[in-house]
């Protein structure tokens, strides 16, 4: 779909994940980028995903968090955050839109068409959970869970079978094996209202930026930058 809308492409994207839209005006928000809304054709007239994709956050760790929780009931707070933390990052989201190939269906300016927008990593993450919300305002919460477990579970099993430790014990292990190496974690930003707060922190050994990482809590967020700090030392692999 080269920025304009063929007829068979929702149906043929609502074969793909399982679930027809009563809705249809929903899934194409879902699908419709800042980029192609911003247009000085489209200005003023066509919402972008940016909203459903807020929303898709939270639902998406809503169900991520009660699946590991009720499947892993020997994990302590600890795991359960190592675990969600690789499912819900935005390369784990990247690689289940791909799957569906969710770019192809995509809603992009003329900008991001010429610029290869439709394999952008962060497109097709806030696109993946923007998808979730539309599914979950369509159908609700039942049908959001049936179509992004079976997504999801692969990876869910492959974090859980990893090492039996979160990533912060595993990279402060590998820190301590020098002594005068000092590990910090720094707050760098908190977004949001009260209720749904985003935290963004640094990892930082003897002030050198090892990773970054964003959560919906500061111990998620400080997985998260633990996790990129051992992928850049060669631990995990980055779809671990």
């Amino acid at each position: 779909m080269n920025g304009n809308e063929q007829p068979s492409a929702i149906e043929t994207l609502e074969q793909k994940i399982g679930y027809t839209f009563k809705d249809k005006e929903i899934i194409k928000k879902a699908l419709t980028h800042s980029s192609y809304s911003n247009e000085v054709k489209h200005k003023g007239r066509l919402p972008c995903n940016e909203r459903l994709e807020f929303l898709g956050d939270s639902i998406l760790s809503l169900i991520v968090s009660d699946y590991i929780y009720k499947s892993y009931k020997q994990f302590d707070e600890g795991v359960l955050t190592r675990v969600r933390a690789s499912v819900v990052c935005e390369s784990s989201l990247f690689e289940y839109a791909t799957e569906l190939g969710l770019g192809d269906f995509m809603y992009l300016g003329h900008g991001e068409l010429i610029s290869q927008g439709r394999k952008r990593r962060s497109i097709l993450a806030d696109a993946f959970e923007a998808l979730l919300a539309a599914i979950y305002l369509d159908g609700g919460m039942e049908k959001a869970r049936k179509f992004l477990i079976p997504k999801i579970k692969t990876s869910i099993e492959k974090a859980a079978t990893g090492p039996n430790e979160d990533y912060k014990s595993l990279l402060q292990k590998i820190v301590q094996q020098t002594p005068e190496e000092v590990l910090e974690y720094t707050l760098v930003s908190e977004e949001g209202p009260p209720h749904d707060r985003y935290f963004t922190f640094n990892v930082m050994l003897n002030s050198n930026l090892l990773g970054t990482g964003k959560g919906r809590s500061k111990r998620e967020a400080e997985q998260l930058a633990a996790r990129e700090a051992l992928i850049l030392f060669g631990e995990i692999d980055e779809d671990s």
